[in-house]
């Protein structure tokens, strides 16, 4: 495979530091979903009394849709920026984590675990494609949760529902055209672009959030 000059090898690698940050990450918003999704297990935790199959299973749930939506989102801006000879690497925030769950026990949901930082020469066109890596995954996920639909009742079916239209409502989200968001770096690059992400991104967001539901 034949590289541009001055680009690096793009083979994907991850230091202690990035494992470590990648793992706080997956945690932090597995608790803090948890807390979010089941107002029995934060009356709980707060009045002392634990119920520990509730609170293990809603962290269980947790973990295997919220969190893998939102690391395989940063992760996927990594592999395609280390493609292009990027350094790239997921750096946790852990005030903002500290936050997700604190806002997690107060009953509502708040999420900025970190991001992918890269740095190297690129062009915009680089850069859209390394911005829409991360929706695109989450529609992905949103398609390979699907079939889990079909289950009624029981945690599998919980999983199927919660992991559609958590990574939905992520696509939908991260392709608005504001501030820091993907939308508005994919935009930057292309027009019909970001149309074309966007606009089936928002309306499945859409219909995730009021006939699959959470």
């Amino acid at each position: 495979m034949s590289h541009r000059r001055g680009r690096r090898d793009p083979s994907i690698e991850f230091g202690a530091r990035e494992l470590r940050d990648l793992a706080v990450a997956w945690l932090a918003l597995g608790v803090a979903f948890a807390f979010f999704l089941n107002p029995e297990v934060r009356g709980a935790v707060q009045g002392g009394s634990l119920d520990t199959a509730a609170v293990g299973e809603s962290f269980a749930l947790s973990l295997v849709t919220v969190g893998v939506a939102f690391l395989l989102h940063e992760l996927a801006h990594k592999v395609v920026a280390v493609r292009f000879g990027q350094l790239a690497a997921f750096r946790a925030d852990y005030g903002m984590l500290f936050l997700a769950v604190m806002a997690g026990m107060a009953g509502f949901f708040f999420a900025a675990p970190g991001a992918v930082v890269h740095r190297g020469r690129i062009t915009k066109r680089e850069n859209g494609l390394i911005a829409v890596a991360g929706p695109v995954t989450n529609l992905a996920l949103a398609v390979a949760f699907a079939p889990l639909l079909l289950v009624e009742g029981g945690f599998v079916a919980a999983v199927g529902s919660m992991g559609v239209t958590i990574n939905l409502l992520l696509a939908g989200f991260n392709m608005l055209p504001y501030g820091p968001l993907d939308g508005r770096k994919v935009l930057d690059w292309s027009t019909v672009g970001f149309a074309a992400v966007a606009i089936p991104s928002f309306l499945l967001a859409v219909y995730a959030l009021f006939f699959i539901g959470i």
